[in-house]
């Protein structure tokens, strides 16, 4: 048990899928594992564990922005042995050709801030996935036909961002999607020996303004879920 995670010693798998609403952690965990329970409850921040195909897996929600994820990724891997964490989430599309639906595969991320940045101090720290699981999630995306991008992507501490020219600079340089955790999982992983990837799907195409719904955000990311686990135990 630690101060965020009230599983017990042994009841968090070394796999483990990171949405970050609660709620889609245990829509997940209905839909797609066998025997789960429930290992976590603290602060509303739902995790469970169970069987898919049977591999032991864990979903346990990782709350919203960077700061959140810094402490979940880091209590996950280094007091309960994960090995592998795979963020499941949603993203504003900032390219015409990344379409809604279609899912991102975080091959490195930018950022202003980064909560590691109190360890790395004036290292500019490069956060990027695991090179194994992006290559596999790229190729059974592609086997599946599902739309897959591969590239940058921008980590946002606001959801609210008020620099105007911020979009525009992301948008040239080439940067797919606007998300708010990937970089620091990717940071957290590196820096204790884990393995991570982000997947998003893309819920709003911030050129055109376009969006899916809040219920389909919630429960209708299948297809991205099926790939994270296969992704995990291919």
């Amino acid at each position: 048990m630690t101060i965020h995670l009230s599983a017990a010693p042994g009841e968090i798998a070394e796999t483990v899928l990171m949405p970050g609403d609660p709620l889609r952690a245990r829509w997940v965990a209905e839909q797609f594992l066998a025997d789960a329970v429930q290992t976590n409850r603290t602060r509303g921040m739902l995790g469970y564990t169970g069987r898919w195909r049977g591999n032991r897996v864990t979903i346990q929600a990782s709350g919203m922005g960077m700061a959140s994820m810094a402490i979940y990724a880091r209590e996950l891997i280094v007091d309960y042995g994960a090995r592998v964490l795979i963020r499941i989430g949603s993203a504003g599309s900032l390219q015409p050709g990344v379409g809604l639906r279609d899912l991102v595969l975080a091959q490195a991320c930018s950022t202003l801030s980064l909560p590691s940045r109190s360890v790395l101090r004036e290292v500019a720290l490069a956060p990027c996935a695991d090179f194994a699981l992006l290559a596999r999630a790229h190729r059974l995306a592609q086997g599946r036909g599902q739309v897959a991008h591969v590239g940058n992507v921008f980590s946002s501490d606001l959801f609210y961002e008020e620099r105007d020219d911020l979009r525009a600079i992301m948008q040239r340089h080439g940067v797919l999607a606007v998300e708010m955790e990937a970089a620091e999982l990717y940071a957290t992983a590196a820096r204790h020996g884990a393995r991570a990837l982000a997947m998003m799907t893309i819920s709003d195409h911030l050129p055109t303004g376009a969006s899916i719904s809040p219920e389909e955000r919630e429960t209708g990311f299948a297809d991205m879920v099926a790939l994270a686990l296969e992704t995990a135990f291919a």
